[in-house]
């Protein structure tokens, strides 16, 4: 329900047919619709927000203002004429940090007799009915789709709120459904900030089944992923148009904390690194890299008994993991820093020394210490940076032999390095999900990412991580879990990165296993 659509141009028919396509069927509603007892009685539920039950129409208001209304429409042969040519359409596969379904052209223009008989009834008589049950004016705005949700499909946590939206719909038109099928119209609380917390109810779809709820501050609902292998949740949507409810402004998430690099010296990388990262000449053709694509891909980067230490105590370890949400933004786990065992804490102590932020700068050639150059020509507008031409001979371990009084009066003006991270957990369910401000809080910064325990994983299984350019849907670059593979990307002002949703096929597999696959990466960011 959130996404754009295209409006469909049908092919050529004969003068006969055209005509034929353009008799409109009429759409006729349940009785409780036609009763005005029933919505009279609705229309105070709602102004008092309290619950009713009118037969085939029940209303609830927790967590939010909604109602359904079973038995519809009510001639039987008119909904499955309904479904027979919602399923002739043509369907578009959509996909994002959101969702992923298929959806059809816009139905406002579709001349198909029933669809045109559902359209009119609904967007006339019915919206007559909302507007005085609602007590608002509610304005002629067709926005009405079709979707298809099958096997993984999903649209994650969101409000629905856009300019004009008031009141959000779902008509399901569903083969038998029960809630282990997954597709359910899930409906979160929200806390003293407006912000999404957990699903309170879910509503299973239904044939025939009319679902509407107001578009509002807190209105936050999901369609959890559908499980069914051979079901297909066929359901037309949209909204009706009139005044939007008042926002409050929209909460600010505190900044992650970021920190210097912790004051360690080669000695852990060469501990822990592969030889060859090592290497000044191999630095040299890393750099030469990064610097022509911005990210970079390095295999095998810890040495092969290290790897296999943490990820053997990541998987036995008795880690205290915490989820971390809110759900419209995102849905994983992370370790808490104090019960990581001595290997895994050694490893995180690595990725914040001293000797790795100037590593760092010799892959990349940003300024990530102060060995590194810091002229003021060595940045260009497009945050490209010039070349780091290291002056030491031979194995360059990333150590500090200069003293920073050294480069004083060159640094005074600069600011320090520094960097956030943590220790994620992905599994069925995991995500992160664009959101509103992130791309004005957009920063130039390097991104680290070093995957554990994904040797059997696959793209289908979702995981992986897409950056988009701000205000667009094409993908810049998509970075796949890969064991031991430590992945550099750069990031400018106009990059946004989410980690697409972990979805079924990730909890099975060839010997009918139900086993959820799970893997973990120290996922960090670089500051100059």
């Amino acid at each position: 329900m959130a996404s754009k659509r295209r409006q469909n141009e049908g092919g050529k028919t004969d003068t006969k047919k055209k005509k034929q396509k353009k008799r409109e069927e009429t759409a006729e509603f349940s009785s409780v619709i036609e009763d005005e007892q029933v919505k009279s009685e609705l229309k105070e539920a709602w102004s008092r927000r309290s619950r009713c039950s009118l037969g085939d129409l029940e209303l609830d208001c927790h967590p939010f203002p909604h109602c359904i209304i079973k038995n519809f429409l009510s001639k039987e042969t008119f909904v499955e004429n309904l479904q027979r040519e919602l399923l002739g359409l043509n369907f578009h596969e959509k996909s994002n940090d959101l969702y992923k379904f298929k959806q059809s052209d816009d139905l406002k223009k579709r001349t198909d007799p029933h669809i045109t008989g559902l359209r009119a009834a609904l967007f006339g008589r019915f919206r007559s009915w909302l507007s005085d049950v609602l007590d608002v004016e509610l304005d002629p705005t067709v926005d009405i789709s079709c979707a298809r949700y099958e096997h993984t499909d999903i649209l994650l946590c969101h409000d629905d709120e856009l300019e004009g939206r008031r009141v959000a719909f779902i008509l399901y038109l569903v083969p038998p459904w029960q809630s282990s099928d997954g597709g359910t119209l899930d409906l979160y609380t929200t806390d003293d900030h407006f912000q999404p917390q957990s699903i309170v109810k879910s509503l299973v779809p239904s044939w025939n089944t009319f679902v509407l709820f107001e578009v509002s501050p807190v209105s936050f609902h999901q369609v959890s992923e559908v499980l069914s292998q051979d079901k297909c949740r066929l359901s037309v949507s949209g909204w009706f148009h009139g005044p939007s409810l008042e926002r409050p402004p929209r909460h600010t998430e505190p900044p992650v904390p970021r920190s210097p690099h912790l004051p360690r010296d080669e000695t852990l990388l060469l501990e822990w690194v592969n030889p060859i990262y090592l290497d000044i000449s191999y630095q040299e053709q890393i750099q030469e890299e990064f610097e022509d694509s911005s990210e970079i891909q390095l295999k095998k980067f810890l040495k092969e008994e290290k790897f296999k230490e943490v990820s053997e105590a990541l998987r036995h370890a008795q880690i205290q993991w915490m989820k971390r949400g809110p759900p419209d933004k995102r849905c994983y786990e992370v370790a808490s820093p104090a019960t990581l065992p001595e290997c895994v804490s050694v490893c995180w102590e690595l990725l914040r020394s001293e000797a790795f932020f100037l590593l760092l700068s010799n892959f990349t050639g940003l300024r990530l210490h102060f060995l590194c150059p810091a002229d003021d020509d060595e940045d260009n507008e497009d945050g490209k940076k010039k070349k780091h031409e290291n002056t030491g001979d031979g194995e360059a371990t990333g150590s500090s032999t200069k003293s920073p009084s050294a480069n004083a009066s060159s640094d005074k003006e600069l600011s320090t390095p520094v960097c956030c991270g943590e220790l994620r957990r992905w599994s069925h369910g995991s995500y992160t999900l664009l959101h509103d401000g992130e791309a004005a809080r957009a920063e130039y910064a390097l991104d680290l990412v070093l995957p554990f325990g994904c040797a059997d994983w696959q793209s289908e299984y979702g995981g992986f991580t897409c950056y988009i350019a701000t205000e667009e849907d094409e993908e810049l670059l998509t970075v796949y879990p890969e064991d031991n593979s430590l992945a550099l990307i750069y990031r400018d002002k106009e990059t946004l990165k989410f980690v697409k949703h972990v979805n079924h096929k990730s909890c099975s597999d060839s010997s009918g296993s139900s086993t959820c696959r799970t893997f973990y990466d120290f996922c960090f960011v670089y500051y100059e």
